[in-house]
């Protein structure tokens, strides 16, 4: 579950800004830009684990869930469900997803 939801981060934040660059960009400032974009991910990936964010006073605090379902198509019912705080670390992760690399077992299968 917790690659599921690396790639559907990676893919749809980090995949979606670097499409975007400026084809223009000379080839320092395209490095620079794309590293900007990694480092963004990385910061939403440290506030995801919790290394990060959050608002506290001595009354209230406000805190983010990340929460992930697995749910079964069409009734919506939910199969599984993970808080990425209670997983083995979004950072961690985030290495590898930016090689492509989401586990042993293939986190995308085309329907047949």
């Amino acid at each position: 579950m917790q690659h599921a939801a690396g790639f559907i981060l990676t893919n749809e934040i980090r995949k979606y800004a670097r499409g975007r660059l400026d084809e223009r960009l000379s080839a320092e400032a395209r490095d620079a830009a794309r590293k900007a974009i990694d480092d963004a991910v990385y910061g939403l990936m440290m506030l995801v684990d919790g290394v990060t964010g959050g608002l506290r006073n001595s009354q209230y605090r406000v805190d983010l869930k990340f929460i992930v379902k697995l749910m079964e198509e069409p009734t919506d019912k939910t199969v599984q469900e993970i808080d990425l705080r209670d997983g083995d670390g979004m950072c961690t992760g985030f290495h590898g997803w930016k090689k492509d690399d989401f586990g042993d077992d293939p986190v995308v299968v085309a329907d047949a």
